[in-house]
This record gives C-alpha cells, structure tokens and sequence, in this order.
C-alpha cells in the first residue's frame, strides 16, 4: 500500500470546509485552533499526521491547556519535597539515614473515568498499569496503590454493572502485580449516572541521589530514543466522549493491558535501576512512561523539557496490526510501554537487557526494546514514516502552544436549611445513616484486594482512617529507617461542592489531612485529581477556578503542599454534567510505625474526648441525604483551628497517649463513635453540651476528632491540647456494656448497629 502523506490548506477552506474536514478525519480541534497551527506555528499547511498529533497534544488531559494558568496558585515545595508536579510523579522526603541520604515517597494521581464507563475492568485496568508505571519511571519501587471510586444511583442496573467491572478490574490487576491497595474512598451520587469517576494513586519509594528524571539529561544531542514494551496496535482511549450509542461502536479505543508483561516490565525495571546504579550512569538517562498520546507524547516531553528536538523514525516500531496509518502508531496510546534516553554507548546494555536477559517477547509475542529516535540540538520535531516527513515542527509549540483564559463565572446557588420535623425516633434516623450507601461497611469491595502483597502494610483499609505501610521493611535498606511509616488517605464529598465548591474543597483538604492524623500521622504532602465539566462552559470553569483557590488557601494555611496533580475536564455529556470533584489524597509520616493508632474502642472506662465544637453544619450531610435534602449550610473549617487541632492530636499520639483515634466526617460524631465500636464490641455514654438540637449535635459533619483516653493519661492530653490552643469537650466513657448511649435518644445494642452497617 502507498503511503500519501495527506495535508490540508485550512486557511484556503471556508469555515464550514473546515468543520466538514475536522469531522471527517476525527481531528480534535476548533477552527481558530487549526488555523494557529498552520498560519502561526508552522507557517504551512499542516499535515494529517500533524493534526491529529495537535489534537491529542492539545486536549486538556494532555496540554492542561485551560487549567494550567490555575494550577501555578498550588503551593508545591516545602524543606520536604523533593520534587513537585513537574514531572510523571512527586517526591517527598520521608526519613534519612545516618549518612543523610533522603529517602523519599513518589506519588502520582490519575483519572481514568470515561474509559471505565465504557468498558469498566479494561478501562480502570488501564489507568492504573499508566499509573504503576509512572512511578517506577521515576526509579521507584512501587510499594502501593489506593482508589477513589464515584458512582450513580445504588439502584441502578447499569451503575451496578459499572461499578462490579470496575472493583473487580482494580482487585485482579493490583493483585496480579502483587502491589497492595491501602485505602480509598467510595460515593454515590446520581450525578455521576453518565460519567463514573475513577481516581487512582500509585506509591514508590526512592533514594533522593537514585531518582530517574523524566527528561533528557544535559549534553544529550545524539543520545538514543529506546522504545520498550508492547507492540504498538490502534487500542488507546480517544479524548472524545461518547454517547451511548458511540459507546458501543468505539469500545475497541480503550487499551488492552497485559497485567503478566506489565508484571515482567516491573522486575525488568527494577534491574536496569541497579545496573545504572552500580555504573554511575543514573544521572545520564532519561524515562517516562507511555500514556495518553503515546510515543509523541513521551518523546516530546523528554527532549522538550531539555530543550532539545527529535528525529523519530516509525519504521523502527513493531506494531500488532499491518498497515496502520503513522499518526495511529505515533500516537496511540497502548498501554505496558516506555521509553529511554540513554548515551549511545550504553544502548546496547539497555537492547540485550530486555531483548535478551528478560527477553520479553516471551512473555508477549512482538514485545521488544528497539531504538526508534535520536535526540538534536536543533529544537525540532521530526517524524518520519516510510522515507517521508510527516511531522516537522518545534517541540515547543506541540507542547505548549494552545492555552486558554477561559471565562469563569461563579454560580450563585438559591439553597436553604430543609425544615425538617423534630426528629422522633433517633435511634432508627441512626440506623438508617448506617445503612446508607455513603457510610455502610465497604467490606464487599475492599476485601477483593490484595491489602498484605509485599508484607509492608501495618493496618488494612476499614481498620483506620487511612492506611498504613512500612515502606523500608527489608534489609536492602539501612537499619535506622526501617520501623519508619507512611500513611495515605483519599477524600471527596461531592454533596458538599454542590453547595459551594470553594467550601467543598476545603473540606476535602481538611479530612484528608485530619485521617492522616487521625493514624498518628504527619501530613507531608498532597496529591489531587481534579474532575470537572466542560471547561468551555463559565459556570462549570468557575467551579474548577474556586476548587483550586479552595485547595490552595487550606494548603497554605495547613503548610501542606500538593506535589502531584491531574486534571481531567471530561465530565460533560451530552445527557449531564459531573458533580465538581476535588478529589484530594494525603500522605503522611510516622517516625515509627509502632505508635500507629486505629479507630476501634480498646477498653472499657476510657476518657472520650471531642475535638473540635459541634456547629449548625448540616449542608450536605449524610443526614439531610436521607430525606433528599442538599441543605446550605456546608461546614466551613476555620484555618487556624484545624492547623492547631492537626498539630495537637498528632502531638497527643505521638506520646504514646491516645488508645484510639477516629474523624469526625460523614454521619457525624454519632457515626463515628459507632464506628470505633465495632471491632471490639465496646459501648460508650456519650453526652454533648451545648445549645444546638441534639440531631445537629449528632450528625452534623462539622470536623474534628473523637480521642479515646485513659484516664491515667488524660491530664497529660489536656496539657497538650491546652498548650495549642485546642479547643476540646470530654462527652463521655467507654463501656464494658456493648451498648451505644448517646445524648441520651440513641439507645442501641452494638450488634444491632453493626449488623445494620454490615448489610447496609
């Protein structure tokens, strides 16, 4: 077959000739957009191949082209980070060993919704193989994953199908790659019935001196370009969205993992990361994974953000299907694929590495490591296919050229307090809270993971809020560093941003936070993953515009900086829009992992303290959910009391003073206090002070935290907390009766409780 390497004139086309073309050759671009390519960029008529590079390159999930101007408000660094969201994956420190070499925690945070809702085990198994590898790009060990999973209506036949291909997706994928899952979160709400939301965190660990960039080191003109992995084939999500019925017709465009190759690709890795070590020549490469936009995208952001060009040669890559089309090789984004830059002189190491000594066409037929490219001084990207220039224009401009100052405006919501009767049964109110699908026991998904793969975990996912591993558990690591701990937690209460987005994130901030705490935890760093609408719409840009102001304000006053961050602006259908998603995870530190603390009652006649006043805050709370209310009256954190409740309860822990620690968040204290009761069958008598009714005291989901304290201790914690300005009521004891008494209308055995809960 003939190549013909096809342009169009566009600036010689009427407006509706150009609409026709775009439409026909599926080019993902406005009439202003491709008119700026070829009259400002490249000064010529553009190629096919070129526009339809431009139209991945330029989508929001590749360029951030309308989100980017507001990421740069995000605080990123502080004395521990290491590195921030620059490249596939953020670093923070979290120990040193006695010769003070870091030893920091890599995490990178994705989407991968619109895949998942197509085809839910593929699609969500994709997104975490690109997630999994962007960590070990970076030269990391990969220890861990979490998700954070929104769905639709509980009852509705196709969400159950979603959300069952999904949770068994991520279950037989992260098992298969024997990487633990140590947390997440869960929601449902019906507006995600059009567009479920997938939202996944890989963690690595690696020493600072050992770190890979994801860029072309210095003085690396004439260095090589390696290909490894899969072959390339025409599988890789489109950054269009579907209808249903395209749905069906474009469901072969989600990739096909390989959980097996990508398993071998891991070991692989992890072995060139030694040799490159033991010869000095870590600092001399370059490695990033494939994700969207395939082998331009990862070409093109390792030789741009060394300012240098490229000459990339199709030819050379082995493809699964013949005769595809170059800008289909080029850019699809099949998954199980990365690529190197490495000195010439040492290719041959990085070829027989894979081709010979993990020969991975064994594993998966056409599997390889070839050479498809050099790196130029010239700051140009060239592709060529079959003795032609396809592609032949300034990285720069691929990468960075289309941005947008989108019109946002600010959504003024005519919201009310529901005017609710005065309860009469709270004790049936408190097992319908229970019961419900947003605070019910996750047990049935959870347990599908493999939470114990590598032996690092301390506590499991259910037993604390937020998990916690061992990252350094092995004696490849120095001794001192070894009992040091690491805690994640993932949050997002999409009721609350339907009240006011700026508040709802806040909120999220501070719960992620306030779990990590909650563990004995020191909150390093944040990662987010910010899902929103159609960004072309003012009111759904504004939304994201106060998320972000929401994030960076709490950030900054938490001295909490967000070192990873993605952004995805594919929630608009035709038939809906998403809820405003924040969704916000944090890592924390624990000097020993042996101070961890879990949320479950320990004994009998235990001080319960409260931290944090119990306010009229009941705006999207579970509560108001149950009579579908939305409420107005959001929680709004006050900075500098959560800043001092952070630093209190994580001093209080930290002296070994606290038997128990939980949140206060969704289903308010009332559920909390139930939810530490359960594992050990221990009751409490809890009675709150105050002015407000005794259903506001109960489950308004105002934060703060639920402290369990032996009385012997709890002088001491009053010291602590007085010492911090932390304000804080005792509003009970643990009881040797397994009995939840609260307020004096909640009466309840705790096996009634939990059996409610458990088949909520």
């Amino acid at each position: 077959m003939t190549f013909q390497n096809k342009t169009f004139d566009f600036a010689n086309m009427s407006q509706a000739e150009i609409t026709e073309t775009l439409k026909t050759h599926n080019i993902v671009l406005t009439i202003d957009e491709v008119l700026t390519i070829q009259q400002e960029m490249l000064k010529r008529p553009p190629t096919l191949t070129e526009c339809l590079l431009w139209s991945i390159q330029s989508s929001e999930r590749c360029s951030y082209k309308s989100s980017r101007q507001h990421l740069k408000n995000l605080p990123t660094s502080s004395p521990d980070v290491i590195l921030g969201p620059t490249e596939d994956a953020g670093i923070v420190c979290v120990t040193k060993d006695k010769k003070g070499h870091r030893y920091g925690v890599a995490i990178s945070h994705e989407s991968y919704s619109h895949p998942s809702q197509t085809i839910p085990a593929e699609g969500v198994v994709t997104g975490m193989g690109g997630n999994v590898l962007d960590v070990c790009c970076m030269g990391a060990e990969v220890i861990a994953t979490s998700e954070s999973l929104r769905f639709g209506d509980i009852d509705d036949p196709k969400v159950g199908w979603i959300h069952d291909g999904i949770v068994s997706g991520i279950a037989s994928y992260g098992n298969l790659l024997g990487i633990p899952n140590i947390c997440g979160d869960l929601y449902y709400d019906t507006g995600c019935n059009d567009n479920c939301l997938v939202s996944i965190v890989t963690l690595g660990i690696v020493r600072e001196d050992q770190i890979i960039h994801s860029y072309a080191p210095k003085n690396a003109v004439g260095y090589d370009l390696i290909l490894v992995g899969k072959a390339t084939d025409n599988s890789g999500f489109s950054f269009i969205e579907f209808s249903e019925k395209e749905k069906e017709q474009n469901q072969g465009t989600v990739q096909e993992s390989n959980a097996p190759l990508e398993k071998h690709l891991l070991k692989a890795n992890y072995a060139l990361f030694d040799i490159l070590r033991e010869k000095n020549l870590i600092s001399k490469v370059g490695f990033k994974a494939l994700g969207g936009g395939g082998i331009a995208c990862a070409s093109l952001g390792l030789v741009e953000a060394g300012g240098y060009g490229a000459v990339i040669n199709l030819d050379a890559v082995s493809t699964k299907i013949e005769n595809l089309h170059p800008s289909v090789i080029l850019c699809s984004a099949a998954p199980a694929r990365f690529m190197w830059v490495v000195p010439p002189d040492i290719t041959p190491l990085v070829l027989k590495h894979y081709n010979e000594i993990f020969d991975l066409s064994a594993v998966l037929e056409k599997a390889q490591a070839v050479v498809i490219g050099k790196i130029t001084v010239d700051p140009k990207y060239t592709v060529q296919y079959k003795n032609t220039d396809i592609v032949d224009a300034a990285a720069f401009d691929i990468t960075n050229g289309i941005s947008y100052d989108r019109t946002a405006t600010i959504k003024i919501r005519d919201l009310a307090e529901p005017n609710l009767e005065k309860l009469k049964d709270y004790s049936q109110t408190f097992l319908d809270l229970l019961a419900h699908e947003n605070i019910a026991s996750r047990k049935p998904i959870f347990e599908t993971y493999d939470k114990q793969a590598q032996g690092r975990t301390i506590i499991e996912t259910g037993r604390v809020d937020a998990g916690v591993i061992r990252p350094f558990n092995s004696e490849k690591f120095p001794e001192e560093i070894r009992l040091t701990g690491i805690a994640l937690s993932s949050e997002h209460n999409p009721r609350y941003c339907k009240i006011d987005p700026y508040w709802g994130a806040v909120n999220t901030v501070v719960e992620a936070v306030q779990n990590v705490v909650a563990v004995g935890g020191l909150p390093l760093a944040l990662s987010d993953c910010l899902c929103f609408g159609n960004s072309e719409k003012p009111e759904q840009m504004g939304e994201f515009v106060e998320a972000i102001r929401g994030i960076s304000d709490t950030c900054l006053a938490l001295k909490v900086p967000v070192i990873a961050s993605n952004v995805s602006f594919c929630g608009q259908l035709k038939c809906s829009t998403i809820p405003a998603s924040p969704i916000v995870s944090c890592l924390g530190k624990l000097q020993y992992v042996t101070n961890v603390v879990t949320m479950h009652f320990k004994q009998p006649n235990s001080m319960l303290l409260m931290v944090g006043k119990r306010k009229n805050e009941c705006g999207g709370s579970a509560y108001y959910a149950l009579y579908d209310h939305l409420g107005a009256n959001v929680p709004k954190p006050d900075f500098g009391v959560v800043f001092k409740q952070v630093k209190g309860v994580h001093a209080s822990i930290n002296a070994g003073l606290v038997l128990s620690a939980h949140d206060i968040s969704d289903g308010g204290i009332a559920v909390a206090l139930a939810e530490m009761s359960f594992a050990n069958s221990i009751g409490c008598d809890v009675k709150i002070l105050g002015n407000l009714s005794d259903e506001i005291k109960l489950f308004t989901e105002t934060g703060g935290f639920v402290l369990e304290v032996d009385e012997n201790n709890i002088a001491k914690v009053q010291n602590i907390l007085d010492d911090r300005y932390v304000d804080f009521e005792i509003i009970g004891r643990t009881t040797e009766s397994p009995q939840l008494c609260m307020q004096g209308c909640i009466d309840l055995p705790i096996s009634q409780a939990q059996k409610t809960w458990d088949e909520g």
